[in-house]
């Protein structure tokens, strides 16, 4: 088994002018797995994927694909994007309005000098994938957003690439639509055993899709883990507030218990127990789908419903609390009354020192 990792970034600096976009990261993708970059517009995860395509030069670092350094700083190897092996699907599609289906999906391999009973043969089988075969002779002109972004992936699969980078390659879909694609892109890179790198600045989007999610911010990563780890164990507060709902709770460590648990003193006065970690955190982060509006046995606070607002799948509340206000989200089920007098309780697990 080869467990050489298909995408290997050393150091990386990517500058424009006096601006550094990406200032010097570092991590490695394994065989088949897929992983997100996930950030606010401007923190530097598009740079990195062009860069790793080849379509930026970096200033500094070194890039490898499948083991082989394909850019390096100095007088490293600089391979063009032709010539990397790896296929991109962009945020706009990039579809030929003047070509079918059939035609821009074949282009690459026509590029590649492959026999016409090949490409024939690869053209239906990945449009069979992506359950467009029978748009095959359909002028691209005539897609719906949704079927041109079937279309894009089919293109980028076609010739058996052994890394594929997605770049927001959902984000011009609608909700639905976009939900059903996360789906199908993951069902299909796991039958696949294609290794992607995707970019996106959607939380749920990186937490539902990804083997392992790179937050970055700034140019810098500040955290890279598996999705249940990002969400339930953030370890700045950057990450605490940007994905997902957190409240932030200020304070500080007023002592340890026997087993490891901590008392953390709100600065109102409230004493909250948290599991172990930082005795000099200052800041406890409690995600809003982790409270209650029940007395539990640990860390319940009085508190009175200000406001309640329904989504859909969850209602979410703005309660009154010692320490200002907290944000709460409940099942649809628990439904409540503005005004009435509650106690918030939360699991010390669920209370993030940071």
């Amino acid at each position: 088994m080869n467990t050489t990792p298909r995408i290997e970034v050393f150091e990386l600096v990517v500058r424009y002018g006096e601006t550094t976009a990406v200032d010097g990261i570092d991590f490695a993708i394994a065989p088949g797995e897929l992983v997100t970059l996930l950030g606010p517009s401007g923190c530097g995860k598009t740079t990195t994927l062009r860069a790793i395509a080849g379509l930026e030069n970096p200033y500094t670092g070194t890039i490898r694909l499948n083991g082989e350094t394909v850019w390096a700083s100095g007088r490293g190897p600089k391979i063009p994007a032709e010539k990397r092996g790896v296929s991109m699907v962009f945020q706009s599609y990039a579809i030929w309005p003047h070509m079918t289906v059939y035609e821009n999906v074949a282009y690459g391999l026509r590029v590649r000098k492959i026999s016409k009973a090949e490409i024939s043969k690869n053209v239906a089988r990945v449009l069979d994938m992506v359950q467009m075969g029978a748009y095959a002779n359909r002028p691209s002109s005539n897609l719906s957003g949704g079927q041109q972004q079937r279309v894009a992936v089919a293109r980028a699969i076609a010739f058996s690439p052994t890394v594929v980078l997605f770049d927001e390659p959902l984000s011009n879909l609608d909700a639905k639509l976009r939900a059903e694609m996360r789906v199908e892109l993951r069902e299909l890179q796991r039958r696949l055993d294609i290794t992607s790198l995707y970019v996106t600045h959607d939380q749920e989007e990186a937490l539902a899709i990804s083997d392992r999610v790179i937050v970055m911010n700034a140019g810098k990563i500040e955290q890279i883990g598996s999705p249940e780890a990002i969400y339930n164990r953030p370890i700045s507060r950057f990450v605490a507030d940007f994905v997902g709902s957190a409240n932030m709770i200020e304070g500080a460590v007023k002592g340890v218990n026997a087993d490891g648990t901590m008392v953390f003193e709100t600065k109102a006065g409230s004493l909250i127990r948290t599991a172990a970690g930082k005795r000099d955190g200052t800041t406890l982060a409690l995600r809003s789908s982790y409270i209650h509006l029940r007395p539990d046995a640990v860390n319940a606070i009085p508190g009175t419903i200000h406001r309640r607002m329904f989504h859909g799948d969850f209602i979410q509340y703005v309660i009154d609390w010692p320490d200002g206000q907290l944000i709460v989200r409940r099942p649809p089920t628990e439904l409540l009354d503005e005004g009435s007098a509650i106690t918030v309780s939360f699991a010390e697990d669920h209370c993030v020192l940071l």
